[in-house]
């Protein structure tokens, strides 16, 4: 009888928000599909959510703190304008979102205190947007009149886990490309250089799939996984979202195989869906399943859309400079650029100017030759192959030559033979 009041209380709770049961359904589908866990967990997955949301009501909701770096907000964006059934809502409704400068820009000091008091209470998640600046003592970048640095270092080192949400999170992202003047890294890096040992959850991405914030928060907060217990890389990325590149679940992989390729935008290749690896795509290279998971509520995706992979989702967490734009810059291009100093260039460019290197060279060596008069005389050279001396009836050459000249080379080759045949006797 309680659980079917419990159950009748859930539904009710859906219903109010526009949210039928199908549609909740579809959603715990698509949290398994994050996850990448089989779709025969997602009645468990919808117990979760259902005893969590339940419990909610209680007030036992799981504090988060959702601090933004040096970003566009754009992961923020992304997570809070998913459509119906907003997933969104359901997962703030088994959290309590403590803290968000960007949603909460208006609240100013108010803001401020509510983050101190849930650092103080500890037991919850820092969500973190966005890269780290060290650059000027940690000055590049101040919120609330501090460094951004020290809020980083007072939120992680209570928490019980850290998002890093998003590339510039992870290792700095775009703001960790040369020359990188602010000093931009991971949320990771700097923590491990800080001495600060909370475990970090490394979420790629420009911007970040909801769906893969979504997938880590129903592991921690419903599945209650320590970061210990989750299945991540070795780059601390869950293994289920990043354990694969994109061109293993790409659906023009069938015409990469087949060695169809689009090699120009508006030819017959592009409208017959041929693969794009030749324009630039990084699909090969980059570990993500936005195939698998989609963008927009399952609608779409970059190469479904028509738009090679421009990598957004590399990212080590370990390296700055090994960042998704300078790694995969021109994104048309098929080769990254190379760099010496400040100069940067394509293989393709460094090739030619090494060829054209070799053959000034050569040109020169040329005139050299001429000039010195070694072109001139020449080298001396055999008048007639010595077996065509010796046996000039099957004389293999063509030579312009006199039956005397002939007659001469052929006794000068005999003696020659002879002369080494006594040499070979003596010894």
């Amino acid at each position: 009888m309680g659980k079917e009041a419990t159950v009748s209380e859930f539904q009710e709770m859906l219903s109010a928000r526009g949210v039928s049961r199908r549609s909740f359904m579809k959603l715990c589908g698509a949290v398994a599909a994050a996850a990448g866990v089989s779709g025969l967990t997602v009645p468990r997955v919808a117990q979760a959510l259902e005893d969590s949301i339940i419990g909610a009501t209680e007030g036992n909701l799981y504090p988060v703190i959702w601090i933004e770096g040096a970003s566009c907000t754009g992961c923020t964006e992304s997570f809070a304008q998913i459509e119906t059934p907003d997933p969104g809502t359901v997962v703030l409704e088994m959290i309590s979102l403590n803290y968000c400068e960007t949603l909460s820009a208006a609240a100013g000091h108010s803001m401020e205190e509510a983050k101190r008091q849930t650092i103080e209470a500890g037991n919850y998640i820092l969500v973190y947007e966005g890269a780290v600046l060290e650059g000027w003592g940690g000055q590049a970048l101040r919120v609330a009149d501090l460094p951004g640095t020290e809020h980083l270092i007072e939120a992680a080192e209570n928490a019980n886990a850290v998002v890093a949400l998003g590339s510039c999170a992870v290792n700095g992202g775009w703001m960790g490309a040369n020359p990188n003047s602010a000093g931009a890294l991971g949320v990771q890096q700097f923590l491990e250089k800080n001495g600060i040992a909370t475990p970090v959850v490394n979420i790629p991405g420009c911007p970040a799939n909801p769906e893969w914030l979504m997938s880590v928060l129903v592991d921690v907060v419903l599945a209650k996984l320590s970061p210990a217990e989750l299945n991540l890389t070795s780059e601390g990325k869950p293994a289920g979202i990043f354990g694969q590149t994109i061109h293993d679940n790409c659906e023009r992989r069938g015409h990469f195989e087949n060695g169809e390729f689009v090699y120009e935008f508006g030819t017959k290749e592009e409208e017959l869906g041929y693969c794009l690896y030749p324009l630039g795509c990084r699909g090969p290279q980059t570990m993500s399943n936005c195939g698998v998971t989609l963008w927009n509520n399952r609608r779409s995706w970059c190469v479904q859309a028509g738009a090679p992979c421009i990598g957004c989702c590399e990212a080590n967490p370990n390296d700055p400079g090994q960042n998704w734009v300078e790694v995969n810059t021109p994104f048309r291009k098929r080769h990254r650029d190379l760099r010496i100093g400040e100069l940067t260039f394509q293989p393709g460019t460094a090739a030619l100017l090494v060829t054209g290197a070799l053959a000034a060279a050569l040109v020169v060596h040329g005139f050299g030759m001429k000039i010195t008069g070694r072109m001139d005389g020449g080298a001396d050279f055999e008048e007639i192959r010595k077996w065509d001396a010796k046996h000039p009836e099957q004389s293999i050459g063509k030579y312009d030559l006199t039956d005397e000249e002939k007659a001469k080379l052929t006794a000068e080759n005999a003696g020659l033979e002879e002369t080494e045949e006594t040499k070979g006797g003596q010894a």
